[in-house]
């Protein structure tokens, strides 16, 4: 059991400040690559409570036409600034494409400073709750310092000086945006359509009715959505304990049993794309017209 945790014991020999994509690429990737990536479907789902985002993402029609692609944009595009760094050439061309996506919309600054933030505190939440083991001081400021840098090299104004700060902000924007609007119920049904679709027909029923457990009170109120049963809520507690339990005990097992398309959108991923088709507006890219690759990134 002491091997299980020698890569934390690496992690937490570096400083999160200057080391943070590479404490924060291994922490993602390696120690958490399953849990990472379901705490980033949280953070995806909890910005469709705020009715200024909401309309946009209504509005634009991504959702609820394209719900797999934007999902799957998504992931490659943040993938890619976390696997090569945000400085590198393919993490550079990631953010252009973020950035380019971004100037067709007018979008308030503390809105992009939000959804930023639930990049940070959604996948340390759901770590810390449901996953082998919480996350170390280290990986918190790593992830925190990279996605500043990120937000910076987005021109988002007023970031945050430290994470109690950032932390702060988020619950109060939360607190303060958060409140049921037609379009929140839109988007946020379809993104629970769309985690659904993941699985086959009768899993798929139980999982849509354990899904809305991973929502606290507050943001199902704000999407419309009724509150899950106590069976429900008794599977899915015991179904993330059980797996918190196997990746402690058997990680590589788990790894080949968890794994899952990062990218259902692109055929042939993680070989099937240019980074510059991702993103709005672009077509699915055929397997066979691909020009650059990228590797899994959860």
């Amino acid at each position: 059991m002491r091997a299980r945790y020698a890569t934390l014991r690496r992690l937490q020999a570096l400083d999160p400040k200057s080391d943070h994509q590479r404490i924060h690429r291994i922490s993602s990737d390696t120690e958490f690559p399953w849990d990472y990536g379901r705490g980033l479907e949280v953070a995806i789902w909890r910005t469709c409570c705020v009715p200024g985002i909401s309309e946009t993402l209504d509005g634009s029609g991504e959702f609820a036409l394209r719900a797999q692609k934007r999902y799957d944009d998504t992931r490659i595009l943040l993938g890619e600034m976390v696997r090569g760094g945000y400085d590198s050439d393919r993490g550079r061309e990631a953010l252009r494409q973020i950035n380019r996506a971004h100037r067709h919309y007018d979008i308030a600054n503390d809105d992009m400073l939000y959804v930023l933030s639930t990049f940070v505190f959604e996948p340390v939440r759901w770590i810390d709750r449901w996953a082998w083991r919480p996350v170390s001081e280290t990986e918190r400021l790593a992830a925190f310092y990279f996605y500043v840098e990120v937000g910076r090299r987005m021109n988002i104004q007023s970031l945050p000086t430290d994470y109690a700060e950032f932390e702060r902000f988020n619950r109060r924007y939360e607190r303060e945006r958060f409140r049921p609007a037609a379009s929140n119920h839109r988007v946020g049904a379809s993104v629970m359509r769309l985690y659904s679709s993941w699985y086959p027909g009768p899993v798929a029923r139980l999982v849509a009715a354990t899904l809305p457990c991973r929502l606290d009170a507050h943001a199902r109120w704000a999407l419309g959505m009724a509150v899950p049963p106590l069976w429900a809520t008794a599977v899915h507690g015991t179904a993330l304990r059980a797996h918190a339990r196997a990746e402690r005990l058997a990680p590589a097992l788990m790894a080949r049993l968890m794994t899952r398309p990062t990218a259902r959108t692109y055929p042939g991923y993680p070989k099937g794309y240019r980074i510059g088709d991702i993103g709005p507006g672009h077509a699915v890219l055929a397997a066979s017209g691909a020009e650059s690759t990228g590797a899994d990134h959860r």
